[in-house]
């Protein structure tokens, strides 16, 4: 039997604050950060976003760092610094030396992108910046990490659309059931707010034009969002040597490809995946008490999630609190499943499930309990946690409260 995974740090940057305690405090009060998006939407059509505003990257790195740092790397690593700190750790200390580093993004270093073909063709230069490459390479914010943290075991990026995230906890969650590493830290990153990823989503039609209402009846579509989310993965042992304190167990996971439609959820892919990480953890469905949903507020998404639950849950899912914190944070496509990980992680801490805000009826399919708009009071000792990205990947994370014998 591999041994258990416990989840020792978390850290978040995101449009509902920068740090773990106003993301939670926006999250438990059903705050939707969500708002206009100004002079950044400016030529696009899309007019609403949940970015992280006010943002001063000069404040949190020094000067002669900046240049090596796009956006997307930056929330990285504040939300790692924050997650390691979180856990009792420190660069140097000889337990991250050891440890992993992978970091999931969708979309790589897009502002780097963007300013570099803006030199390139709208201004007229005849070359790029020479730090272009490190600076926006996919896999510049796990180089980062590493670089800062001091890091020197496994460490690489995990790029599957929305569910970055989820794959890249699920390859730490791996290596220490394998013995690799004792500890791992994990997590998603992205800065999707330019021109041109802007009028890409804008051409998919599926964004919407006011906020977003996951499984209401008037709902739009999804919100871009952007941000970062950490969490510090340990060894049950490693955890209990040093006297660490515990959130929670990273209980089990499930994955699957819909190997259909690359932009249709699929039913039975979805369920395949809920049903992999209950067993993966040896979950019955009767123990989980919520579900983060991946609710991205599409007409697609919605029911398809809801008709899985059913499959999956049968007569359980009537019971079953489901609630998206897409509806807060947006979605902010490979953070988006790091950043709902770590909102399921401290509903099994405070006891409390977040809700789905902007909720205003239930719309066509969707029959089940979604927590509208304000948070519940109630015990929860198990949980899941899930994503479903474009291209049809699927993933599902089971956490279950911690046992003090690990």
């Amino acid at each position: 039997m591999s041994e258990a995974v416990a989840i020792t740090g978390l850290g978040t940057i995101s449009a509902l604050g920068t740090g773990i305690a106003p993301f939670w405090e926006g999250l438990a009060a059903g705050r939707c950060a969500i708002g206009p998006l100004g002079e950044t939407g400016a030529g696009t059509r899309i007019g609403v976003g949940a970015q992280v505003l006010d943002f001063d990257p000069g404040t949190h790195f020094p000067a002669d760092e900046l240049p090596l740092l796009d956006r997307f790397s930056q929330f990285a690593l504040l939300a790692a610094r924050e997650a390691v700190a979180d856990a009792g750790l420190a660069a140097g200390d000889a337990s991250l030396s050891r440890a992993a580093a992978i970091v999931g993004s969708g979309c790589g270093g897009k502002q780097t992108d963007e300013e570099t073909y803006a030199r390139l063709y709208r201004d007229g230069h005849g070359r790029a910046h020479p730090l272009t490459i490190p600076r926006g390479m996919p896999s510049a914010a796990a180089s980062m990490v590493s670089r800062e943290l001091g890091i020197r075991g496994p460490v690489f990026t995990i790029a599957s659309a929305c569910a970055s995230a989820a794959h890249a906890v699920t390859q730490g969650c791996l290596m220490i059931r394998a013995g690799l590493v004792d500890v791992a830290l994990v997590g998603g990153t992205d800065a999707p707010f330019t021109y041109g990823l802007l009028k890409a989503w804008e051409a998919l039609r599926v964004v919407s034009t006011d906020t977003c209402r996951p499984f209401s009846r008037d709902r739009s579509g999804m919100v871009l969002g952007e941000g970062a989310g950490m969490l510090l993965l340990e060894s049950a042992t490693h955890a209990r040597r040093r006297g660490a304190r515990v959130y929670a167990e990273l209980a089990g996971f499930g994955l699957s490809s819909d190997a259909g439609h690359i932009t249709r959820p699929d039913v039975e892919g979805i369920a395949t995946a809920l049903r992999a990480a209950l067993e993966d953890a040896a979950m019955d469905t009767a123990e989980v008490d919520y579900v983060n949903a991946h609710g991205t507020g599409t007409t697609a998404n919605d029911p398809a999630e809801t008709e899985a639950l059913h499959r999956v849950f049968g007569t359980e899912a009537g019971r079953l609190a489901v609630s998206s914190t897409k509806s807060m944070h947006g979605h902010a496509l490979g953070a988006s499943s790091a950043l709902e990980l770590v909102a399921t992680v401290l509903c099994l801490k405070h006891g409390i499930v977040v809700p789905t805000a902007n909720f205003t009826e239930a719309a066509e399919g969707c029959d089940l309990d979604y927590v509208p708009n304000e948070a519940r009071q109630r015990p929860v000792d198990a949980a899941l946690s899930s994503s479903f990205a474009f291209g049809g990947l699927n993933a599902v994370i089971a956490l279950r409260s911690w046992k003090q014998d690990g």
